[in-house]
């Protein structure tokens, strides 16, 4: 309850507002954020009435982990900049990391080309025409020494993007740590492992859900007993967000896969505080600055009170949401190219108010090509310069008591919850996929966002509005078909040159196990260590356990 004075001075605050809007129109008569959620001239304690501190809130590094993750945040350390790259050969992409690497970045981000998403060597004929186009082309452990020469695995954290043959690149990732030396216990990094949002958004995969969440649960019980640092999941909102999702669908969808991949590690017989602290998210963030701020802070709060009180954590690093962001893809623009620098410049500040832990920061010219060196160096910048320059990083969660985030954040989780509950309801998310309503509900988003561009009730610079003739063409990066050329001569010569007798052994191996209930991991190690390529391994594995289609929805 306000007291007497402030409801006076309400009512002279809405006098003065009536006043002025006679002589100073609004500028429309609706006011909404990306979402097409109603925006409020004014937010006061009024909004925030049933606010609890301890309840909502608490202290950073404490349960909710509304606040942050860690109690002194960024005064301890800055969050990992870990700008994603990839191209062509091993080569290539070993040169642009020792670049990123001499400019200040801190971890290394791996975008693997199509082929070796889908589990393709690269002289396989679906692999035609897509060699080291959007990433690098790996089809053996001989590539993956040539991507990580001269970059020392006990010194930097890799991420790499990878999800249906996730096993077997974290397998080449060890086999390769081992050649340097380097012991899997001293490994950091994250695979993102996230098979559930390639049903949803984004298309790389393979295998059936059951037997992709079998190799899935393998990756973490192997991790949790040889790799206890790695990050052993990046469960990703970002794909769901990038095609067309709002910020709570973003959250709400991204935790409902969090619940089945906790579900099935607990039905596969492991314990949850053994291999939830190790779980980690992937969040996308967008233009509207304090709504993705409000996002992440609800996304942690949720998390922690999924993990506590539906799976009965007890380890408070397993209630912890740490997360990866990359700011949003979908929003470059190829017209006026430049504008995209301040759209970065903002996304980044959104995802250090919001508290990530690692940050990608997407480049000027990516809306037409792969990002030149010099395009990838201003976007590496933006981050330094937020974090030595903005002053944004000398106090944790700056933006807490904000009427208007406090009631954001309140309400994202609210509408988060209600969304998870229906797919609760429905029987998982799995089946929740299966009945095309993630789908369709990210569609029915990115139809109403696109027709609000294009109908200029959302403006988008040199898009819609503040249009500009362009006679400038941007340099670009192209990536030579000769490469691709190069590397399945290079397949093919790992092929000739190996124990090709050792290798059919070790595939028979991982017949055998896939046919049975042995954990994967080991025997797809083995493999790899004698060479054996990606599409052989996945070539057994589609054998046995099938590929997976996908029913349409509309």
């Amino acid at each position: 309850m306000m007291s007497k004075k402030y409801d006076e001075t309400k009512e002279r605050y809405e006098e003065l507002v009536e006043k002025s809007t006679k002589r100073f129109p609004e500028r429309k008569e609706n006011f909404v954020n990306c979402s097409e959620r109603p925006i409020e001239r004014l937010y006061t304690p009024e909004d925030i009435a049933d606010f609890n501190y301890e309840e909502d809130l608490g202290f950073p590094g404490l349960y909710p982990f509304t606040r942050g993750v860690q109690p002194t945040m960024y005064r301890g350390r800055f969050w990992t900049m870990r700008q994603y790259a990839g191209f062509g050969t091993a080569k290539e992409s070993n040169e642009r990391y020792k670049f990123l690497l001499e400019k200040g970045q801190t971890g290394l981000s791996i975008a693997f080309d199509l082929p070796t998403q889908m589990g393709y060597d690269s002289d396989h004929p679906m692999s035609a025409g897509e060699i080291g186009k959007v990433g690098v082309a790996i089809d053996s452990l001989a590539d993956m020494e040539v991507l990580f020469d001269q970059i020392p695995l006990d010194k930097v954290s890799t991420s790499m993007t990878i999800n249906a043959p996730a096993a077997v690149l974290l397998a080449m990732y060890v086999a390769v740590a081992e050649k340097q030396g380097v012991s899997s216990d001293k490994l950091n990094g994250t695979i993102q492992n996230d098979i559930l949002k390639e049903y949803i958004a984004r298309g790389t995969y393979i295998f059936p859900p059951k037997e992709s969440m079998r190799l899935i649960t393998d990756i973490f019980a192997y991790c949790s007993d040889k790799i206890p640092k790695w990050n052993t999941i990046s469960i990703s909102g970002y794909h769901i967000r990038e095609a067309g999702s709002t910020a709570v669908q973003e959250i709400a969808f991204t935790l409902a896969d969090g619940i089945e991949y906790v579900k099935t590690a607990i039905a596969s017989g492991m314990d949850v505080d053994e291999f939830a602290p190790r779980l980690s998210f992937f969040f996308n963030a967008h233009n509207d600055l304090l709504e993705e701020v409000a996002k992440f802070r609800a996304a942690r709060y949720l998390w922690a009170k999924i993990m506590k009180e539906r799976f009965g954590a007890k380890d408070p690093k397993s209630m912890m949401l740490r997360f990866h962001t990359q700011t949003a893809g979908c929003t470059l623009t190829a017209q006026q190219p430049d504008n995209n620098i301040i759209r970065v410049a903002v996304q980044t500040l959104a995802a250090v108010l919001g508290g990530t832990q690692s940050l990608h920061t997407n480049s000027r010219d990516e809306a037409l090509a792969l990002p030149s060196e010099h395009s990838v160096q201003i976007a590496l910048r933006t981050q330094q310069v937020i974090a030595h320059e903005s002053g944004v990083t000398n106090t944790v969660d700056p933006l807490a008591g904000s009427y208007f985030v406090e009631k954001l954040t309140k309400d994202i989780a609210n509408e988060a919850e209600e969304i998870i509950k229906k797919i609760d309801d429905m029987g998982g998310m799995i089946h929740a996929i299966e009945r095309g309503f993630v789908q369709k509900q990210i569609q029915d988003s990115a139809y109403t966002y696109q027709k609000a561009i294009e109908d200029e009730e959302l403006v988008i610079v040199g898009v819609n509005q503040f249009k500009v003739e362009e006679t400038l063409k941007p340099e670009l990066l192209r990536v030579d078909a000769k490469l691709g050329e190069e590397q399945v001569e290079r397949v093919q010569e790992v092929k000739k040159n190996r124990d090709n007798a050792l290798v059919e052994e070790k595939l028979a191996k991982i017949r055998t196990a896939a046919k049975g209930d042995d954990n994967l991991m080991p025997h797809i190690l083995e493999a790899v260590r004698a060479y054996a390529t990606l599409g052989e391994i996945c070539g057994i594995l589609r054998e046995e356990f099938g590929e997976y289609r996908e029913s349409v929805v509309l």
